[in-house]
């Protein structure tokens, strides 16, 4: 039996490394996809293009103005001097936002009475628009204050003002808020899955196109060693890769593991035996590679949608939420996150490695059943 499977192996990693373009593709792309993937991957919001139209152009006007661009986050574009050109900023998407004061904001202010201030936001992208309402009323109502303050010391004089509630923040795991903290281990996970998938999902249907089955089938191999055989080599390749992606995102993007490396290593060997399972069982339904190829883009895509990794899972739907409990990469984002960020160990993971070894298990049986020595 193992000396059949070691034949297995020998033949699998000759056939998988003979082909020198086959090497960029199984160590090189996936790394470089890491680094494009997490630039992209982030929702932080800056430089957001500002036009300004102050038609009452005083000093309380210029002054409110003046704290949006100290604050580092806008950036005035154009001085708007009609309605017209202010339409067409944002027609043409040159400006996400305009501000606009119109005339009489600074005798309302010293008259007492609350002075507008019209804030046109670009809202074809709701998730970027919410993001600048709340960093532009946190700049008015910073503001805001300062004059009530003023006003009230001007009444007052020398009394003591009235105590106030100060809120003090403190934020666990990503002190610093940035979201490229949050994605890059989750696109670690998304490299891992595509390109286990993509070997594993052609590795038996690879072998009734090149005609190499019929060579297998008079073999006394047994379907179980040749699924053995074909998992092993795409395991320590995968495992390979998966070192090797959480390197550069330790090292190039400073991503911390607060968690037990040990954990990490073990966690991801059970996902990895998971997806090998699913990318095998494609492959045994699957009759020709562009079959296979399909299939796994057709289960690689919800997989993603579904894993939590852009779009949290608690504002999905409810019948959706239940479907998640069915996608391993749920599973794998929550540990990923808990070791890198967080810092958990086993006694808080445990529910989601059983859950992915119980997956792994049905996945590798049913993808050894589905196999027959045939060319059927």
């Amino acid at each position: 039996m193992w000396e059949r499977i070691q034949h297995m192996l020998i033949k699998e990693f000759i056939q998988v490394f003979r082909d020198p373009r086959m090497k960029a593709f199984i160590f090189a792309v996936p790394i470089m996809q890491l680094l494009i993937f997490s630039y992209a991957a982030s929702t932080d919001v800056r430089h957001i293009a500002t036009a300004i139209y102050d038609l009452d152009n005083t000093v309380a006007s210029r002054d409110l103005l003046s704290q949006f661009v100290k604050s580092g986050y806008f950036d005035v574009v154009e001085y708007v001097t009609n309605d017209a050109r202010e339409r067409e900023l944002l027609d043409r998407g040159q400006a996400r936002l305009v501000l606009r004061v119109d005339k009489g904001f600074e005798e309302d202010l010293h008259a007492g009475r609350s002075a507008p201030l019209q804030m046109i936001l670009d809202g074809t992208d709701s998730n970027t628009a919410g993001i600048v309402l709340g960093y532009s009323n946190g700049i008015i109502q910073q503001f805001s204050q300062a004059i009530l303050s003023q006003r009230l010391r001007r009444l007052r004089g020398n009394v003591r003002e009235p105590g106030r509630v100060s809120l003090q923040t403190r934020t666990w795991f990503n002190e610093n808020l940035e979201s490229r903290t949050y994605f890059v281990p989750g696109v670690i996970a998304l490299m891992i899955t595509l390109l286990t998938l993509l070997l594993t999902s052609m590795a038996i249907v690879r072998e009734k196109e090149i005609g190499t089955m019929e060579q297998i089938i008079v073999t006394p191999i047994r379907p179980v060693e040749f699924i053995l055989g074909k998992t092993v080599p795409f395991a320590l390749i995968s495992f390979v890769d998966l070192v090797l992606v959480t390197l550069v995102g330790v090292v190039w993007f400073r991503i911390p593991v607060r968690g037990s490396f040990t954990l990490l290593v073990f966690a991801t060997s059970v996902y990895l035996m998971t997806m090998l399972g699913v990318g095998l069982l494609i492959s045994t339904v699957s009759q020709t590679q562009q079959q296979a190829m399909m299939s796994t883009f057709f289960f690689f895509m919800p997989a993603v949608l579904l894993s939590g990794f852009m779009f949290p899972i608690a504002n999905m739907p409810v019948v959706v939420q239940w479907l998640t409990y069915l996608n391993p990469m749920r599973y794998v984002m929550v540990i990923l996150r808990g070791i890198f960020l967080k810092g958990v160990g086993i006694n808080i993971l445990w529910p989601q490695i059983a859950t992915l070894a119980v997956m792994g298990t049905i996945t590798l049986g049913v993808a050894s059943r589905r196999f027959r020595k045939t060319l059927a």
